[in-house]
């Protein structure tokens, strides 16, 4: 008898996992990507320790938006556990439509969650959903085209160094771009990079009242140092680049900098798939002295759909998967380069992890990203490179093929603003704001 206690006890490190609990199958809903991938590999784990078996629906990004958001909204119980973002959470737990996650046991240590993401997933102070990792963004940079300009790059640098130093790495006979930047229309693509660019310029989506602010100087200031960096020091065809296309050109070693997801650090150093591999530094996202840097906050998290039959077993899983013991079982089995980032303190303290090479500039990224107070000015909404309330995705899709149309000279910046400005001001009107 005492061996079969020690055995379960061994095989229940994390706490509460192991409470007697009629064995459940949890239907989870996720992303197609790595860690995701990875994370379904290993469930094995959790089902040995709980009994829970898992039954999963593995869709593209824009596909799963679709399916959780028509589920939650018709209450139509497909899903016990979702995989949703810093976007939907303050939206969804604000309405009731999520199970807070305010009662996870102490072994749990929800205090170890990063700050950052425990305040974008989190309504009035209360978790809604767990990250499973998290990201920031952040500059990315040719060390040996930096030396070659005479410059040193600084840990926290000024837009006015980094467009500097973006004309002078240019090397346009050679197809060398000081600067590669999002350029492709979508609220998750050009927006992401200028609402968040835009904060560190004073600039901001609406006034305490609601009011847009795209007719303000400091959205024409924004948009207007954007466009020239990139027609001066950016490659040809900017306004259709998005994160895998200046992905694709950094790694080919013809971008001096790019600015975009702390996510890419491990493609832009790894040898086998980039040029430069050995030639990479890193650097926070740029300020203009304001107080806010250009860099936005992101995490895939679990939630829980309120109205589950499985709530229980469904909060086990969210803690097996989002503890500290599920980060040491991927790095025992693939290595601490393929641990979900981004989210806990503690793998940050871990001398392990800490040897990483793009570690502490991922973190210290994430930790100057502040989704509750993300502009210089007051604003009624939460959200670093989006604003969380529903209409944003549809109105920041609209701004975002007119400041690309103004990036490919089809219009000029006043217009692409005055557009903006109009189409937002009506949106909001037909919402009732």
């Amino acid at each position: 008898m005492a061996f079969h206690t020690r055995a379960l006890l061994g095989a229940c490190a994390v706490a509460a996992l192991c409470a007697p609990a009629t064995a459940e199958t949890l239907t989870i809903a996720t992303v197609n990507n790595g860690d995701m991938i990875r994370m379904q590999g290993l469930t094995q784990d959790f089902t040995d320790k709980t009994g829970h078996t898992v039954e999963w629906v593995t869709l593209e990004e824009n596909v799963l938006r679709q399916r959780v958001t028509q589920d939650i909204a018709a209450k139509g119980g497909q899903f016990d556990i979702m995989t949703i973002g810093m976007y939907e959470t303050p939206i969804w737990g604000k309405q009731d439509w999520l199970v807070a996650l305010d009662d996870l046991p102490d072994s749990y240590d929800t205090d170890d969650i990063l700050p950052a993401m425990r305040g974008g997933l989190s309504v009035d102070g209360t978790l809604y959903a767990a990250p499973f990792y998290g990201e920031s963004s952040m500059i990315m940079y040719r060390t040996d085209l930096m030396e070659k300009a005479g410059l040193e790059m600084p840990d926290a640098p000024t837009w006015e160094f980094v467009a500097d130093a973006a004309r002078k790495m240019t090397d346009k006979d050679n197809e060398i771009y000081g600067i590669c930047l999002r350029g492709k229309a979508g609220w998750g693509e050009n927006m992401a990079f200028l609402t968040a660019t835009g904060n560190s310029f004073g600039a901001r989506w609406f006034d305490e009242d609601w009011k847009p602010q795209f007719d303000t100087p400091q959205w024409k200031e924004t948009l207007s140092f954007y466009i020239d960096l990139l027609n001066e020091a950016g490659p040809p065809g900017a306004s259709t680049n998005g994160f895998n296309e200046n992905l694709s050109l950094f790694q080919q070693g013809k971008c001096g900098m790019w600015i975009d997801a702390t996510v890419a650090a491990s493609f832009v150093t790894n040898p086998d798939d980039s040029t430069v591999a050995d030639k990479v530094g890193f650097a926070l996202a740029p300020d203009t002295g304001l107080g806010k840097r250009g860099n936005w906050l992101w995490a895939w998290a679990l939630a829980i759909p309120a109205g589950t039959q499985k709530e229980a077993a469904a909060k086990q899983f969210i803690e097996w998967a989002t503890s500290k013991e599920y980060l040491d079982l991927v790095a025992s089995r693939e290595g601490w380069a393929n641990v979900p980032p981004g989210t806990r303190t503690s793998l940050y303290e871990n001398p392990e992890y800490a040897k990483i090479p793009f570690a502490k500039m991922t973190l210290d990224s994430i930790n100057s990203a502040d989704p509750t107070n993300p502009t210089v000015d007051p604003v009624p909404y939460i959200g670093v490179q989006f604003v969380a309330i529903p209409e944003f995705a549809g109105i920041a899709t609209q701004v975002g093929q007119e400041f690309s149309a103004a990036l490919a000279g089809q219009q000029t910046v006043d217009e692409a603003l005055a557009k903006a400005q109009t189409l937002t001001a009506e949106e909001m009107e037909a919402a009732g704001y």
